[in-house]
């Protein structure tokens, strides 16, 4: 594809990421589907693939690359045709690692950050609870001092990789009376006494784990907290824009993958003598999906070069995973019913990808608060100070 944002080593790394997908993942989508567990030894072959580092200095065994390969490699993770695969990975290297990567210790780098860069460690971000989502400021979840440990009590809820993976870091109050200035990120190594983990049955991401989480007086050194105590905020925040962005990626590669089943399918299935896609009523209807999904990818790319250019582009990267998200959604609905019949069985792909759809615009932001983002900023005239700023002038001020 010519593109403004991509040149010829991207689409040599698409290349290579399709036909790992397709090879390595995909092959397998059933039996892990089934089985509802992704194999250790996948997340070690897409580390030795160079696949989990992409954004993290060179010198951290990461690829040091820019955001448009994080973009090619979302997109491209849907080649595995299972939405919880999807979900694991882009949680793993974007979401559970960041905070890491941009305000843990040197030690917590070294026994967390690069053994899941090589896929040997898999990580969990712990935020949402089951009495607050979307209100991060109302978590319960403590975490006290006592000693040399932080002592953490409370739970959480819907936390992908939260079964099997090797770590959680999670969002504490550490100041009760502070509200949303009152929380911390702590590393919490899996199998510490005092955590429990039950696993969600799903609609859909079947071969992802999804737990929910129990942290019953669970002690962790005093140095398992990232960066400044009661600045975690300000660290969740910190991602935000590159979690949207590769949500946004995922659903456009979704999508991708739905149509070309889709229109393969058209062209076999004759009705009247002609192949289905062949009616006017089907391919008009196929023609608005793909010139929506063209202007989404366009919004991402542009979204992701904003980004890379060190912009705070809140308002950019909220219409990108509302939007991309919602087509996602549409797509599957579409394409489930040029299927017609065969669209409900398990044997055909947009089954699973219709299942798997749904939850797209609930997760890391609904739709609902992505449309409240973007009116503030086009309606109210917010302005979004960036974070990185922030983060400076409050750890000045805490010195």
């Amino acid at each position: 594809m010519k593109s403004i944002y991509f040149n010829e080593d991207h689409a040599l790394f698409r290349d290579t990421v399709r036909a790992f997908m397709r090879d390595e993942v995909a092959a397998h989508a059933d039996q892990w589907e089934a089985e509802r567990k992704i194999p250790a030894e996948i997340w070690r072959k897409m580390g030795e693939m160079g696949f989990l580092g992409l954004l993290f200095p060179e010198q951290m065994g990461g690829g040091g690359a820019d955001v448009q390969y994080a973009m090619i490699f979302c997109e491209e993770t849907s080649r595995s045709r299972m939405g919880g695969f999807v979900a694991s990975v882009i949680v793993q290297e974007f979401i559970a690692t960041g905070s890491i990567f941009h305000q843990g210790s040197e030690e917590l780098k070294q026994r967390y950050l690069l053994p899941s860069i090589t896929g040997e460690k898999v990580g969990a971000i712990a935020i949402s609870e089951p009495d607050c989502g979307s209100d991060v400021a109302a978590m319960r979840t403590t975490a006290v001092r006592d000693g040399d440990h932080w002592v953490i009590n409370g739970a959480k809820t819907w936390i992908t990789n939260g079964v099997h993976g090797d770590f959680l870091v999670v969002a504490c109050k550490t100041d009760r009376e502070a509200g949303s200035g009152g929380i911390s990120m702590i590393v919490v190594d899996r199998n510490t006494p005092g955590v429990t983990a039950t696993k969600l049955r799903k609609m859909g991401l079947h071969s992802s784990d999804t737990a929910e989480l129990s942290f019953e007086n669970v002690r962790v050194p005093l140095s398992n907290l990232v960066g400044i105590e009661n600045f975690g905020f300000y660290y969740i925040m910190q991602t935000f824009v590159i979690e949207r962005l590769t949500l946004a990626a995922t659903a456009v590669g979704a999508c991708e993958v739905m149509l070309e089943d889709t229109l393969a399918y058209m062209d076999s299935r004759l009705a009247f003598g002609k192949p289905i896609s062949k009616f006017q009523a089907l391919r008009h209807r196929l023609a608005d999906l793909f010139a929506q999904l063209e202007a989404c990818k366009q919004l991402i790319y542009h979204t992701a070069w904003l980004h890379e250019q060190g912009e705070q582009a809140v308002k950019e990267s909220s219409m990108a995973k509302l939007l991309a998200t919602e087509l996602q959604k549409k797509v599957a609905d579409e394409c489930l019913q040029f299927f017609g019949g065969f669209g409900y069985v398990e044997e055909y792909p947009i089954e699973r990808a219709y299942r798997d759809a749904r939850v797209g615009t609930i997760v890391a932001g609904t739709s609902e608060i992505m449309r409240e983002l973007i009116a503030r900023v086009c309606i109210d005239k917010t302005v979004f100070p960036k974070i990185e700023d922030r983060i400076a002038q409050a750890t000045a001020a805490s010195r």
